[in-house]
């Protein structure tokens, strides 16, 4: 319970605590009104810079002038408000005055002033509590020389940037539970669409473990450790998913979004040169510029994956960067087709030409966003893509031909307009979907 004899503790414990400083300036500009002065009298306004007689009676510093500032009678709580304002010397006079008298009465009040006093020294060590007007200025300055506003991205790193920010957008918004999800991932091998399953953690492990290969190239950690020997990105996922203590969950978002923006940001400090770094996925390579490009189209597919998993909608690219990635599926399909050959899965080429040559094509028209028109040459990877030496042309959506590039349809299945050399146009599609893997 409480005494009466609280209060007269609390003002035993109270504090003395100095009135806030005040430079010669602050109230110079108080307009003195003489006690004889009545109401509809004009007042005599005081000089600001008028010198103060010592012997003067009505000097300011006299604690009996009459001409001390009014006292306005106001709450505890209102009191306790005017703390902040008395700290930096904002408060009127006569506000000044009533806080003071509060403070040598009100212990909690006196201990909170005290707090404030220090905080403002501290902001104004042996200065004027006056705000200096360039404070802000320097303050901006000096955040944004320790970390820019934003960082410019090269234009070629926009699409990895744009997918993996929509993907971590769908990761934020799904459950707990929903990380464990069963995703059925797909792609083509061996001339067949082949299946793994996995859940909705397992694919962000997945990502996390192939993206390691554009880290080792930047010489960033890679995920999988030190000391690990040159693997595919199919045998990296596989020893990622191995070293796992317990199964996959939704921990590996952190670690996988960390990842993704250390590969932004050092790519995007590396300056020009870095698009041209070789990224090895030990069967083939690819140059860094191309690689964050397949990066960016892998992490659509497979967003799209989860997304069909736990019943999310999920758009495509923007056409800019979908157009991107038919572009280099499309070029990546001469070398393809000639891997095709030497193993027997493809017709003979027909019209060898001399490198940088044009050769006998294929017309690959994509439809809808992102498309346009390419030229696959169908007898050398060296030889040029031409319409005059076109043999036959395929149709596609671009969404439909992205899905064929990712295994996640046949060739067979893929319903496109052909018409012209059914061989090229069978070899040309099989190739698209051996581009595919895990």
């Amino acid at each position: 319970m409480t005494g009466a004899n609280d209060d007269a503790d609390d003002v035993a414990r109270a504090p003395w605590i100095p009135g806030p400083r005040r430079s010669a300036d602050d109230h110079a500009d108080l307009t003195a009104i003489p006690p004889e002065v009545g109401p509809d009298e004009p007042a005599t306004r005081t000089a600001p810079d008028a010198p103060s007689d010592p012997s003067d009676p009505s000097d300011p510093d006299d604690p009996d002038d009459p001409d001390d500032p009014d006292v306005p009678e106001l709450s505890h709580a209102v009191l306790k408000s005017l703390l902040g304002a008395w700290a930096l010397s904002a408060c009127s006079a006569g506000e000044t005055k009533a806080v003071e008298d509060h403070l040598t009465e009100c212990a909690p009040c006196a201990d909170e002033a005290l707090r404030l006093r220090d905080a403002v020294a501290l902001l104004h060590e042996d200065r004027d509590l006056d705000l200096d007007p360039l404070l802000r200025s320097r303050v901006l300055e000096n955040c944004l020389g320790r970390r820019p506003a934003r960082f410019p991205v090269p234009e070629w790193v926009t699409p990895y940037d744009a997918e993996t920010a929509r993907l971590d957008a769908l990761l934020r918004d799904i459950g707990e539970s929903e990380w464990h999800t069963p995703v059925r991932l797909k792609w083509y091998e061996d001339e067949h669409v082949v299946r793994r399953k996995t859940t909705v953690a397992g694919v962000i492990g997945h990502l996390l473990a192939v993206d390691g290969l554009v880290s080792s190239a930047l010489g960033i950690n890679d995920p999988l450790g030190t000391g690990v020997p040159e693997l595919s990105p199919t045998e990296r996922t596989e020893a990622f998913w191995s070293a796992l203590d317990r199964p996959p969950n939704r921990a590996l978002r952190g670690p996988w979004r960390d990842q993704t923006h250390t590969l932004i940001r050092t790519v995007s400090f590396a300056g020009r040169g870095a698009a041209d770094l070789t990224v090895t996925y030990k069967d083939f390579a690819l140059p860094l510029r191309d690689s964050l490009l397949e990066r960016a189209f892998e992490c659509w597919l497979h967003a799209d994956d989860i997304a069909n998993a736990v019943a999310y909608p999920y758009a495509p690219p923007s056409g800019a960067h979908l157009h991107g990635m038919i572009d280099l599926a499309a070029r990546l399909l001469p070398a393809a087709l000639a891997d095709r050959r030497r193993t027997g899965l493809a017709s003979p080429a027909r019209h060898l030409v001399a490198a940088g040559s044009p050769g006998r094509s294929l017309h690959l028209e994509v439809e809808g966003a992102g498309g346009g028109h390419w030229y696959i040459a169908l007898d050398s990877p060296a030889a040029l893509g031409s319409p005059e030496r076109a043999v036959a042309q395929v149709a596609m959506d671009g969404v439909e031909f992205c899905q064929l590039v990712a295994g996640h349809i046949s060739p067979e299945e893929a319903a496109a307009g052909q018409d012209g050399d059914r061989e090229a146009i069978r070899d040309v599609l099989s190739a698209a979907a051996s581009l595919s893997r895990l």
